[in-house]
């Protein structure tokens, strides 16, 4: 496998990393040359779409990739393994992917000795166990107008660009309201938490237009070599993570037009900012720059089991709900992998 050394591109400040490492999908449309290439690398892709009641879109994504491989030469397609890991939905989503020939796992059947996974972080954590692929991209299974560019444009500056080992999806996120539709108004939680949290903490990421997409790749080695946290946090995470250990340079994003997922409840953003938050902090707190300011006999407190607090009003009266959620970390999938051949 061809691997790409750290310090190859070593931008002098975010401006110069946006103009050099920012591509369009339409530069990789070419999906014949680009299998061509993937090929002369020796390289192979695993697909991995963490999902959860997505029975009304997972089949169609794995349609669109399937259709994508039938472009690509005889013998070498773009993407060898299609692989869905499901949160054993109700609605049907695993029959569904199954159907149109995906491999289909249960999230907590994967590495089960680590007991029933925590949201979608873990998901995808544990896709490391069973995907073959040199590469590895994820994306998301809830995308109704999921396009073939979302594939070929977020693989193809690893498969072109040298030095480039992880890509993020960027796009325009419109957010409908009835029957009215604001074409930027999408994406709440990374433009009022996430965006404000790297300008501070992370200057380096603030280039990303999307740092929260569901589309994203890097070789399997690196997401392997990184710990993931879960649920909603491992986005941030990963992002946080792959610049410590490869470095800006070694990032890039592609601008794949415009994608629709599905809209969430306000509350629901703020348990999502919230996870944001603490994936931060947490890193902050690994690094030395954030001062532990509760129980600092138990540093791990704050940061392992936290309360979320939610007051609100209701017919009822005011309320103060409050709602416990584990954020947990697993370890880089390397170590896992290690300790089984042992």
């Amino acid at each position: 496998m061809e691997t790409n050394k750290r310090g190859a591109f070593a931008p002098s400040d975010t401006r110069e990393w946006f103009e050099r490492r920012s591509y369009s999908h339409e530069k990789f449309n070419d999906v014949k040359e680009l299998a061509r290439r993937k090929h002369e690398l020796g390289l192979t892709v695993s697909l991995v779409l963490p999902s959860r009641n997505v029975a009304d879109t997972v089949g169609g994504i794995v349609t669109c990739v399937k259709s994508l491989n039938e472009e690509a030469p005889l013998g070498t397609p773009l993407v060898e393994q299609i692989l869905v890991v499901d949160a054993d939905s109700e609605d049907g989503t695993a029959e569904a992917a199954a159907s149109r020939g995906a491999e289909v796992y249960s999230e907590n059947e994967l590495l089960s000795h680590y007991g029933d996974a925590h949201g979608k972080g873990d998901a995808m954590w544990r896709s490391l166990s069973v995907a073959r692929g040199d590469l590895v991209m994820f994306a998301d299974a809830d995308t109704k107008d999921f396009l073939p560019q979302f594939v070929y444009g977020t693989l193809g500056p690893m498969l072109s660009v040298p030095g480039v080992r992880f890509v993020k999806g960027a796009f325009r996120r419109p957010f409908k309201s009835n029957e009215s539709v604001e074409l930027d108004g999408g994406g709440r939680v990374t433009e009022l938490t996430t965006k404000p949290l790297f300008n501070l903490f992370y200057p380096e990421l603030t280039g990303f237009v999307q740092p929260l997409a569901g589309e994203f790749a890097a070789d399997k080695e690196l997401f392997s070599s990184i710990p993931f946290l879960t649920g909603y946090a491992v986005e941030t995470g990963i992002m946080i993570d792959v610049l410590k250990k490869v470095g800006l340079g070694a990032m890039a994003q592609v601008d794949l037009g415009t994608r629709q997922n599905r809209h969430q409840p306000l509350f629901d953003l703020g348990k999502m900012s919230y996870s944001v938050l603490r994936a931060v902090a947490r890193r902050l707190r690994q690094d030395g720059r954030l001062q532990q300011v509760r129980d600092p006999s138990s540093p791990d407190f704050l940061f392992q089991f936290s309360d979320y607090l939610h007051a609100v009003a209701t017919p009822e009266g005011l309320k103060l709900r409050e709602h416990v959620e584990e954020l947990v970390e697993r370890p880089p999938m390397a170590e896992i992998l290690a300790g089984s051949r042992d």
